[in-house]
């Protein structure tokens, strides 16, 4: 079942050039954008899961989404279930628990995520994480993690690898340069979305 949701969104995803801050898609879900419909098709969440994880929606944090999903799901679920649906964790600040929440990833791994912080690019956790692992398993893992931009510099390739931003909001970003601080980005931004979205949006940009 979850390669059939894999399949089936293949074809909604539009790969993300090197430049990119956030990892390409492999089918993985996105928690804070996917339909009733696309979460009802993980398998291990339920009707009730399906209806909480919307309820409480955006997820600013991968743990927050653990949260909502431990309430409704075994722990012999969760793989299955984290490899199907995720929030994108920030390299930076993600916690160990967080790390280890993606499938497959386990205290060696969890090591090496950490040892290269602070991540400048997400060219450097492919550099990086490469060294232990094929290029396979190096684009799996690059799905669930991203780095974040830097308002003022990022390229448009970047800033619409972040999930759910298009051309017009790519605009946007850009019509307000330089920004002098993340209150600006928020009041100019804000005037377009609401505050969920906002927020969902703030928590891959920074001013470097």
């Amino acid at each position: 079942m979850l390669l059939g949701l894999a399949a089936a969104l293949a074809g909604s995803l539009v790969p993300h050039p090197a430049s990119a801050q956030v990892g390409e898609g492999q089918g993985l879900v996105n928690a804070n954008l996917a339909s009733a419909e696309q979460l009802a098709a993980v398998p291990g969440l339920d009707a009730e899961a399906v209806e909480a994880i919307v309820a409480a929606r955006p997820f600013l944090r991968a743990s927050a989404l653990h949260e909502v999903v431990a309430a409704h799901a075994s722990e012999d679920q969760f793989d299955a279930i984290y490899g199907a649906v995720w929030v994108p964790i920030d390299l930076n600040d993600a916690t160990e628990d967080e790390i280890l929440l993606i499938p497959g990833v386990g205290a060696r791994m969890h090591h090496e995520f950490e040892e290269y912080r602070p991540y400048r690019a997400l060219a450097q956790f492919h550099r990086e994480i490469g060294k232990y692992v094929d290029d396979d398993e190096l684009a799996r893992l690059a799905q669930y993690v991203y780095v974040r931009i830097d308002l003022n510099t990022a390229s448009e390739e970047a800033i619409l690898s972040i999930p759910g931003v298009g051309a017009r909001m790519l605009h946007e970003f850009q019509e307000y340069r330089p920004y002098r601080t993340l209150g600006q980005f928020r009041r100019e931004i804000g005037k377009y979305v609401d505050d969920d979205e906002l927020e969902r949006l703030a928590r891959y940009v920074e001013m470097r």
